[in-house]
């Protein structure tokens, strides 16, 4: 299906611009589209989105102007030795300064179109808060809210959010998060009158003429297609988070049976990268975050503990259960990695307070409810919520030593009680704190993040380790241009997202990282390919 019929979209049509994907590349496709380059984006799935529309849509960009009108002091230059130290060697200093540069642009760029409007600082705190340049209230902005209706015929485009793909709820009349901003850039993109869309289009592999990529070739229902890019083709197609064989090929064990990534995100355009020459980086890291297993068996992206603590299969704790998603997914991957004792999955231990007052809040579906989520009745039938009255009793059900689970629960309360968690600093950093302000503080001691566990029946639920997409990708320049491992650029190639090896190395530094380091890499490639002279006409191609 095309959309809009901007341009009849034949087999061996030119376009200037050819994003293969339509998550954070929407943002490529609407710059590239807004400089007058015909650009064609493909979508290999019926929606737009990808999991970009799955998310938050935190967008996590420095010095940009809705930080400045917040008030937030320091810009590009003040988060530099935040991401030196925190990155180090893991990413080239290149691509740290085009980030930095390039994202404040593009932002400023954004917000001159009315579809974008205004994006919102809403004080969302770095992750590294011992590095230096560390922010408490983050450099963290997201795109507000928009009507359903305001997309019009557009509107079945976009992917919906994941609780309604998952458990069929209704996603409401209001986009927010990712829906809206995958919303806003396709009203954006659409409006420039140079773009079109094709969607249940699956990228095959890349069309090659001297050394450079001139188009590509796809597969739709009406058989194989190709298109030619006169200028260049952006892989902005995600991760291979659902390709098992590339995660078992290059993937660390216990990384291969949850994700929150989009269904169709299966590394296709990382294999076509590959195969035409290119260097790849960090394809064993992922987006990590632990996961609740729910009744049906599947994991749930969760990021805030309440109360409880998670114990390895000794009945012992070993972390700061409210490190932010990534570390956390990192500390409990490492843990497994590193002991004879498993880690992962591990378990979350409570009591009667946790289920009373919160549920599981933190987890994903957030708004709107599915109806009934949280029956206690449902997710114990279903075997994946132990009960108890007795911490001895709980031990033996998720068969780790009694005495260890005891003993572990007993020094922790002293911990809250006193306000200190001697062991694992849990409430001393501004990422604990602002949770503590979003789901409720604990009043049993002076540190708010701090609950004790003694009011039976004690509950317990398993924590996997799941991942919201792979990380490693395709070795790019600051102008996202895709690089042979020489360090050559091949001509005509460019890639961002979760098909680029991460500017930001091994680490996630803040809320939005992915989105907006795709969404500016995305925006860099559409300006060089803006600066580029178009290709020549081509009678003959190589494969």
């Amino acid at each position: 299906m095309t959309h809009p019929m901007t341009h009849a979209a034949g087999d061996g049509e030119h376009f200037d611009v050819i994003v293969v994907g339509s998550g954070g590349g929407l943002i490529g496709a609407y710059a590239a589209a807004a400089r007058g380059l015909r650009t064609l984006v493909i979508e290999k799935t019926e929606h737009v989105g990808g999991t970009t529309a799955y998310s938050g849509a935190g967008i996590w960009l420095p010095g940009n102007a809705a930080e400045v009108r917040a008030g937030i002091e320091g810009g590009p230059e003040a988060a530099r030795p935040y991401l030196d130290a925190i990155v180090g060697d893991d990413s080239p200093v290149e691509l740290r300064e085009a980030y930095l540069q390039g994202g404040v642009q593009m932002i400023a760029e954004l917000e001159e179109n009315p579809h974008f409007q205004h994006f919102e600082w809403r004080g969302v705190p770095d992750y590294f808060p011992e590095a230096p340049g560390s922010l408490k209230g983050g450099r963290t902005i997201f795109p507000p809210e928009i009507d359903r209706a305001a997309l019009g015929k557009l509107e079945p485009l976009v992917r919906r959010p994941l609780w309604t793909e998952r458990w069929g709820v209704d996603a409401g009349s209001t986009m927010v998060g990712g829906q809206a901003l995958i919303a806003r850039a396709l009203l954006a993109f659409v409006e420039t009158g140079h773009g079109t869309i094709r969607t249940n289009a699956r990228f095959e592999r890349l069309i090659v003429e001297d050394g450079n990529v001139i188009g590509v070739e796809v597969t739709t229902d009406a058989g194989p297609t190709t298109f030619f890019a006169d200028r260049g083709v952006l892989l902005a197609a995600g991760g291979f988070e659902h390709n098992r064989e590339l995660r078992q090929r290059y993937q660390p064990p216990m990384t291969d049976e949850w994700t929150s990534g989009c269904a169709g995100n299966t590394g296709d355009a990382l294999v076509a990268g590959i195969e035409v020459g290119a260097a790849t980086a960090l394809l064993d890291e992922a987006w990590f975050a632990p996961g609740i297993i729910a009744p049906d068996q599947r994991a749930i992206f969760f990021t805030m503990v309440w109360s409880g603590i998670w114990v390895n299969g000794a009945g012992e704790r070993f972390m700061n259960e409210r490190l932010p998603y990534d570390r956390a997914g990192h500390e409990l991957l490492r843990n497994h990695l590193a002991s004879d004792i498993a880690h992962v999955p591990a378990h979350w231990v409570f009591d009667h307070r946790q289920i009373e007052q919160h549920a599981f809040a933190g987890t994903l579906p957030v708004d709107p409810q599915v109806p009934d989520w949280f029956d206690v009745d449902r997710w114990r039938d279903a075997g994946v919520l132990h009960q108890a009255d007795t911490l001895d009793e709980l031990a033996e059900l998720i068969g780790v030593p009694a005495g260890n689970l005891t003993k572990t629960v007993e020094t922790f309360n002293g911990f809250a009680v006193a306000g200190v968690d001697e062991d694992f600093h849990r409430g001393e950093t501004p990422w604990d704190r602002v949770t503590a302000r979003m789901i409720g503080p604990h009043l049993d001691g002076p540190n708010k993040c701090l609950g004790v566990i003694d009011q039976p029946p004690y509950y317990a639920v398993q924590i996997a380790l799941t991942d919201l997409g792979t990380k490693g990708g395709l070795v790019t320049d600051g102008h996202a241009r895709v690089l042979r491992p020489d360090g050559s650029v091949i001509g005509g190639l460019y890639a961002s997202g979760n098909t680029m090896a991460p500017m930001s190395g091994r680490v996630y530094p803040g809320a939005g990282a992915p989105i907006g380091a795709a969404m500016t890499f995305s925006y860099l490639a559409a300006v060089d390919m803006a600066a580029t002279r178009p290709a020549r006409a081509r009678s003959e191609v190589t494969r």
